[in-house]
């Protein structure tokens, strides 16, 4: 979980960023075997974190057999054939180097290749080589010259891709890039400056679509959906909105009856008819309220998966929003399309995009 700090209604948060549902929302249920220190396997407690003497991994394996079965699931920002990046949880071989081997995993043509989901693609240039310490909870990466190598319109998704993948891991916030050991302090085909460190406040597939002065704006990420080989995934998309809105709940749930707007082959299951009537927080809960018309088609008083998940994963991006909890007209009881209660409260899910919605 990477919430670290409280959430208050009634003050600005900053929405800049990314858990197994306690419902069984998001996928088949998966054990998480943190890195270093051991912790347990509560979903809700478990965090993971890259060991700081680690970074560069041991490669060495007594037995290559069972060092081969050994893997892990870990979450890959790749770029879909919509151009956007997402998440992919894709299982990789467990090591004690795990900052550079989720890097290396991000390099074209390299060990990717072989997992690689049906119309994603990784974005950092072939043959690029990597190395990666830590200083404190900052990340250095350090590429090969081949880094260099890449098109201009993919330069911000590698910026994206790059800081996202690595910040899954609690104990990095942020990341420095160089190049032959050179601190980067602009991209260096397009030009895209990088005056500060890159983390999750950066945003991610940013759409400034509807802004006409972004210096009175500020980011929210939300999630919509989309499709590729008949498979659905959620993707985060970084919205601006006016600085003069102090509730962040409430916008991010008007940004998803909204929906994307101009954002290309991405939907929505929240119909325009949706009201959020009220909501609260308490202990890094979220409660809401709708009308009846969250319901959607269904005739019982059910929410769809869809919706449900959209929901969960957007308000759980803002800092200090662990779980969400949905009433209906101030009716409790409310199930999904499983027959599970929403009513009590649903968390984000370890890993976003499975594969096993």
């Amino acid at each position: 979980m990477r919430n670290k700090t409280k959430y208050t209604i009634a003050s600005t948060v900053i929405a800049s960023s990314v858990l197994l549902s306690g419902c069984g929302l998001f996928g088949g249920d998966q054990t998480m075997e943190e890195i270093d220190p051991p912790q347990n396997e509560s979903y809700t407690d478990d965090v993971e974190t890259v060991d700081q003497e680690k970074t560069e991994g041991n490669t060495d394996v007594t037995n290559d057999e069972e060092a081969a079965q050994e893997t892990i699931s870990r979450e890959l920002y790749l770029i879909d054939a919509n151009g956007y990046v997402v998440s992919q949880a894709v299982d990789l071989p467990k090591t004690d180097g795990v900052a550079k081997q989720v890097v290396e995993y991000l390099v074209d043509g390299g060990p990717v290749s072989e997992i690689l989901p049906t119309g994603f693609r990784a974005v950092i240039p072939r043959d690029t080589e990597v190395s990666v310490n830590m200083e404190g909870t900052t990340v250095l990466v350090d590429f090969s010259k081949e880094f260099t190598e890449y098109k201009a319109e993919d330069e911000q998704k590698i910026l994206e891709a790059i800081t996202w993948t690595l910040t899954q891991f609690e104990n990095i916030e942020d990341v420095e890039i160089s190049v032959n050991g050179h601190k980067l302090e602009e991209m260096p085909v397009n030009g895209t400056p990088i005056t500060e460190k890159l983390s999750r406040a950066n945003g991610i597939n940013i759409d400034n679509s509807d802004v006409a002065d972004i210096t009175s704006t500020k980011p929210l990420t939300v999630y919509f959906i989309a499709e590729s080989d008949g498979n659905e995934y959620y993707v985060p998309i970084t919205k601006r909105i006016d600085t003069a809105e102090k509730d962040n709940v409430v916008a991010a749930v008007n940004e998803l009856i909204k929906g994307p707007g101009l954002a290309g082959n991405l939907f929505n299951d929240i119909h325009g008819e949706v009201e959020l009537l009220g909501s609260s927080y308490a202990d890094g809960k979220v409660t809401l309220d709708f009308n009846e018309a969250i319901f959607g088609s269904f005739e019982e008083k059910m929410i769809s998966t869809h919706v449900l998940n959209t929901i969960v994963l957007s308000l759980t991006e803002q800092t200090g929003i662990e779980s969400v909890s949905i009433t209906v007209e101030g009716e409790k009881g409310i199930v999904n399309e499983a027959g599970t209660s929403v009513s009590e409260p649903v968390n984000r899910p370890e890993k976003v995009n499975t594969g096993s919605f």
